[in-house]
């Protein structure tokens, strides 16, 4: 599902703004290509009892990663219904909803290699299961009135990049989510949230070999989880991740971060995705000439759904050009997409760090082992992509995905509309704050470790067509 460049979640929604109290949640996350086994191709969240709800936070448990070699993406561990059930959905900032695979779905995965059994949501299973009709308000957020026929009930239909979709009708029920109630504790706390019951996905979506339950939007619009739990008044709209692809897996959480520190951006405002102003980009302190419109139109998206960082041509041919001049190598395109060459050295010692300079002073520096990776010990490949993306207005685009965002803890303030990030062991913890001043520590999780048959098979198919083009 890297391949998707979430640029198009064909959603109509209106972004409102919401301002409530505190929880903290905490997800346990796990990388979906956490294994090698795929193709290089598939890498292009009353009173006293109110009030102990609001003075939460949510702790997420992770799984995955964000090494190409790997596993590509990552992925939570969710339960919904009564009795509650557990669903495995990729985590992703670049769309609006939750949904998962519902019953019937005949086109619906049936078994993935990411080390757990795929689920599938039955209406008639959950005795707290409800319809979402088409004169429910969350409706009216995604559909004009006309549009939706009473008889089916409120739909959605969602196209991504690559052409994958996924559509189905919305429901109401429970969640299950991992409140924060002391250091690395959590007990359950439900919240009923609607989500998309998808019977029917395709492209990527419909693909078993690292095939999840669902996808959990963490966009800004009202439709995400985080904004529903923001209107009941069980957090504010902040959320943070440390995507670990050392380890795998990592933190991801709702609520204020108190530890470590973060610098911040303001984010562009009035945009459907986390877009942020870039203004310069360097390559071991030698520039690089930004597309003007860039930096005029705050061009640049972070987006965690995303595997890869893909870049405006001209741009990319600079940084690579920049890159090489600095430590010289004999480059081999492999799949028509990645640029690869054999190299014996340190990367971190041979290879300059890239730097991107953001509003505010904000800097996000991208070093040799995050954008290469490698297939054996001898054998890399870059991880900067040509995008050729553009907005409607043909502006181009920079999408900075979880290669560049891992080993970082990345905070997206949507109270203050800020995101900020700085270096951080994503194997350690983090520090969160609730309402009444509790600070309490979140730890890392790895939900599974890939299957070793899926790594060896990736790295097969990769290694594959090095000797198909003659390397050496």
């Amino acid at each position: 599902m890297e391949s998707r460049i979430k640029f198009c979640v064909a959603v109509a929604v209106f972004i409102i703004l919401i301002e409530f109290a505190s929880c903290h949640f905490v997800f346990k996350v796990q990388h979906k290509f956490a294994g090698k086994g795929k193709k290089l191709g598939h890498f292009k969240s009353h009173d006293t009892r109110r009030h102990s709800r609001m003075l939460a936070s949510v702790d997420l448990p992770l799984g995955g990663d964000s090494r190409v070699d790997s596993v590509g993406l990552y992925f939570t561990r969710i339960k919904l219904g009564t009795p509650p059930k557990e669903y495995h959905v990729q985590v992703d900032t670049g769309s609006d909803i939750l949904w998962i695979n519902c019953s019937p779905c005949p086109k619906c995965p049936s078994k993935t290699n990411l080390g757990f059994s795929l689920s599938v949501y039955d209406v008639n299973a959950s005795s707290t299961s409800t319809k979402v009709g088409c004169d429910d308000d969350f409706c009216s957020y995604i559909s004009n009135s006309d549009s939706c026929q009473p008889d089916l009930g409120c739909s959605y239909h969602i196209v991504y990049a690559d052409q994958s979709t996924s559509e189905g009708n919305f429901i109401r029920d429970n969640l299950s989510l991992d409140q924060v109630t002391g250091d690395l504790l959590t007990r359950p706390l439900g919240q009923e949230v609607v989500f998309g019951c998808g019977s029917d996905q395709s492209g990527q979506l419909g693909k078993s070999e690292s095939a999840v339950d669902g996808v959990m939007g963490f966009g800004q619009a009202n439709t995400s989880v985080l904004s529903q739990l923001a209107v009941a008044g069980d957090a504010k709209r902040v959320f943070s991740h440390c995507l670990d692809n050392v380890k795998g897996g990592g933190i991801f959480a709702i609520g204020v971060v108190d530890s470590p520190a973060v610098k911040t951006t303001p984010m562009v405002p009035n945009q459907m995705h986390y877009n942020v102003i870039l203004l310069e980009m360097d390559v071991d302190g030698a520039p690089l000439d930004l597309p003007p419109s860039i930096v005029r139109k705050g061009g640049t998206i972070v987006d965690s759904g995303t595997t890869l960082a893909y870049l405006p041509q001209a741009l990319y041919d600079s940084l690579i050009e920049t890159i090489t001049a600095r430590q010289p190598v004999k480059l081999h395109i492999v799949e028509e997409t990645f640029q690869c060459f054999t190299f014996t050295k340190d990367v971190d010692q041979a290879f300059p760090a890239v730097n991107f300079h953001f509003e505010d002073s904000l800097k996000l520096t991208v070093y040799p082992h995050d954008y290469l990776f490698s297939l054996e010990s001898d054998i890399f490949c870059f991880g900067w992509q040509v995008g050729g993306m553009t907005t409607e207005d043909r502006s181009e685009v920079i999408l900075l995905g979880d290669m560049v965002l891992s080993n970082k803890l990345v905070v997206y303030d949507l109270e203050n509309e800020v995101i900020g990030w700085t270096d951080h062991n994503c194997s350690s913890s983090i520090k969160v704050k609730d309402g009444s001043g509790g600070v309490y520590s979140v730890g890392a999780d790895n939900l599974s470790l890939a299957p070793p048959l899926l790594m060896i098979g990736k790295l097969l198919a990769i290694l594959s067509t090095f000797i198909a083009v003659g390397f050496t």
